[in-house]
Order: C-alpha cells, then sequence, then structure tokens
C-alpha cells in the first residue's frame, strides 16, 4: 500500500475570522505552517490544500505547494477532502488523512501516528485523543470521546462524559478528541455521501455520522495538544505553541 495522502481543507470565508488561512503567524501564512508540518512527518507521499478560494490556492503555489480547487457547494472540509481524493483517482484501500486548515501548530509526530494506525488493515477510520484535564470536564469547547477495550470510539461529546455515579469510586481515564482524520479512500467516499444523523445535528459535531452510520473510528493517543485558530485573537497563542514545537 502507498503512502498516505494528506489533504488540507481550506476556506477563505471563515465567518469568525475572514481569510484565516493568509493570516500571518510567525511571518507566515498560517496555512503555510500547516503544509510544513505535514511535511515534517516524513509520512506522506502527498500533500494538498483543497480550497475553493483562488488566492489561497496562489498563496500555496507562492511557496511551493500544491492546492487543488474544490466546489464553492461543499458543506464540509470532509466534502472538500472527498472531491480532492476522488479527483486524485486515489485505490479504495488508500489512506487520506484530512489535517485542519487552522492548526499551524499540529505536531508532526501527532500526524505520524494517526497515519500508522492504518498499517492495520482492519482500521477504516482513525482519529486522536489525548488525555483530558479536570478543568476541561465542563467545557463545551471541547469535545470528550469515550473508548471501548480495544480504543475504537463509543462516543464524542461536549458533555462531561462519562458520568461518575459514585465520586469515591474507580477512577477512569478521560480522553478529549483532537480533530484529525484518517480514512480509507472508500469510506471517505461513503461519508460524503451520508446525511448527518440526529446527534450529529444535536452536539454539531460531524464525527457522529460515521458512528450514527457504523464506521467504526479506531482511536491512538498522543500527548500532543493542538492550538486552533478561530478568531484573530488566537494569533499569539498559536505563535507561542510554534515555538514550543521540538522534534
Amino acid at each position: 500500500m502507498s503512502a498516505p495522502v494528506a489533504v488540507i481543507p481550506s476556506r477563505y470565508a471563515a465567518q469568525r475570522f475572514p481569510g484565516k488561512p493568509l493570516a500571518l503567524i510567525s511571518g507566515k501564512p498560517m496555512i503555510q505552517h500547516v503544509v510544513e508540518r505535514c511535511l515534517e512527518a516524513k509520512c506522506f507521499s502527498r500533500v494538498v490544500v483543497a480550497t475553493d478560494d483562488e488566492r489561497i490556492s496562489a498563496a500555496v503555489r507562492t511557496f511551493g505547494g500544491e492546492a487543488m480547487m474544490t466546489s464553492p457547494d461543499c458543506a464540509s472540509g470532509t466534502d472538500r477532502v472527498a472531491e480532492v481524493a476522488a479527483g486524485l483517482g486515489l485505490s479504495a484501500e488508500s489512506v487520506v488523512i484530512n489535517v485542519q486548515g487552522d492548526e499551524p501548530a499540529v505536531h508532526p509526530e501527532a500526524l505520524a501516528l494517526l497515519a500508522g494506525a492504518f498499517s492495520d488493515s482492519a482500521v477504516e477510520m482513525a482519529t486522536l485523543v489525548r488525555a483530558l484535564k479536570d478543568e476541561e470536564r465542563g467545557n463545551p469547547n471541547v469535545v470528550k470521546a469515550v473508548l471501548d477495550e480495544a480504543h475504537n470510539a463509543l462516543y464524542f461529546s461536549r458533555a462531561d462524559l462519562p458520568f461518575q455515579r459514585d465520586p469515591g469510586g474507580v477512577a477512569i481515564q478521560r480522553w478529549g478528541h483532537v480533530g484529525l482524520y484518517g480514512y480509507r479512500a472508500r469510506v471517505l467516499a461513503r461519508l460524503a455521501t451520508l446525511p448527518p444523523t440526529a446527534l450529529e445535528r444535536t452536539e454539531s459535531l460531524e464525527q457522529l455520522r460515521a458512528l450514527g452510520h457504523g464506521i467504526r473510528i479506531a482511536c491512538r493517543v498522543t500527548p500532543h495538544e493542538g492550538q486552533a485558530v478561530d478568531r484573530p485573537e488566537d494569533v499569539p497563542l498559536a505563535e507561542a505553541a510554534l515555538a514550543r514545537l521540538a522534534w
């Protein structure tokens, strides 16, 4: 099997931060940082930015990256990644890693760990989790993951799960979700055709579509946290996260 392909969905018209893929972070456009982290992971046969905006495509070409234009009608990043994967003509068992375009400090080791999950031929879809901090339990912006004994996802939620009925009972490992995904190309193509589920709409968590339609999600544990850039105020946080990166 050939090495995985990294696809980075990148949209110009973000509501809270229009044009954020081109926002300068430590002197470079954010999208350039994401591409560089993928290259530093040394596990991808190809790194492609998926965008519907020529300004982003032009910026990617300027620093020597590869960009593919996608339909402006893509409803989600997953749909954008699926469109690129279809355009690349990948085989059914090829692996596609969906790398968030607003994570300039994503750790290359985290990307390599996710890509490595597919060395198991039984894995159809995979994501990453990390240890959840106690102070994050009540924060709905930190997504929680509940895993089975084989570290496959049972559920993802913004709520504090699992509920501990006996506060003095056995301590349980709690997991926070790291929003990176990998798929077999055939699974990604199927996901792009599936309707949203009620749970997905309720929690506003796209990964629940896969679980709701019976797609198993393998989870791998990483010590690395990301730093998403959702608003202009997040840029200094991302620059600090970049300064802490070491590999």
